[in-house]
């Protein structure tokens, strides 16, 4: 299967041929004394109506409009030719005008977002496969919860037939602020290993405490330890991609309605 990188070859050559004739188009509409602005305004335009259309085909997925990996990479190409629009249309980062530099930083938020979703959807679906079985995402607080009755169960039944409360006690003042929610969210996001690092602390931090009769119930409580560490991973994963759209869609509505508004503006005041 091809990368992103391979799949975005022939987007981005589509991508650099529109922008060279729309750049031709604006240098001979300027040498003949025109206004380009118009031109590249409404291309601009276009394009971001075009980025809007994604998420409307995510919406419907009942309807063959073609796969979503494919409108993915040419929404991102489509990104990038956009920020060059913008740049041709406006000769500058950031132009002059109260309204207008609104405008600018609106498109410039929704572009950085767009840049970190990219790396998001690259990088975080693979993590969610390589971590084992995709875990339902409204289902963590329930999995979590189930796990830490096992756990609890395990440390009341081994105080009960070792008669000896040294296991229950570390539970209650270490283990058992991990097993309530998830934990380690960025060190996860991050592929780090620290849950784990911390599981293995745990364990050998109380095990030379504990008696024989004590062992395995430590040992099945701390493989409850490692599957919810995965819980946590799978989690964070899933966790990052939704607060990421939370942000960028409504960056892009709220653009796509001053780019609307902008265009009333211009021909007003062009009377």
């Amino acid at each position: 299967m091809l990368n992103l990188a391979q799949r975005l070859i022939l987007p981005c050559i589509v991508g650099i041929v529109l922008f060279g004739a729309l750049w031709y188009q604006a240098d001979k509409t300027f040498m003949e004394l025109g206004d380009p602005k118009v031109l590249t305004g409404w291309s601009l335009f276009g394009v971001i109506i075009f980025l809007a259309l994604f998420n409307t085909r995510k919406k419907l997925a009942a309807f063959n409009l073609g796969l979503v990996r494919t409108w993915f990479v040419f929404h991102v190409a489509g990104g990038v030719l956009t920020v060059a629009i913008f740049l041709l249309h406006t000769g500058t980062i950031v132009p002059l005008g109260l309204y207008e530099q609104f405008l600018a930083v609106l498109f410039w938020l929704v572009s950085i977002t767009g840049v970190i979703g990219v790396a998001i959807i690259t990088i975080y679906p693979r993590r969610l496969t390589d971590s084992g079985h995709e875990i339902i995402y409204e289902r963590v607080s329930a999995d979590i919860f189930d796990i830490r009755e096992l756990a609890e169960a395990e440390v009341i039944a081994c105080t009960e037939e070792a008669g000896q409360s040294t296991l229950s006690e570390h539970y209650d003042e270490t283990m058992d602020w991990y097993f309530r929610r998830p934990r380690f969210y960025i060190n996860h996001l991050f592929s780090g290993v620290q849950a784990a690092a911390w599981i293995r602390s745990q364990g050998n931090a109380v095990r030379r405490y504990l008696s024989d009769k004590e062992a395995p119930y430590l040992d099945r409580l701390l493989d409850l330890a490692e599957k919810k560490a995965v819980i946590d991973k799978q989690f964070a994963c899933q966790d990052i991609m939704r607060k990421w759209l939370v942000g960028h869609i409504p960056l892009s509505v709220a653009l796509l309605g001053m780019s609307v508004w902008h265009i009333l503006l211009v021909y007003v005041y062009s009377r």
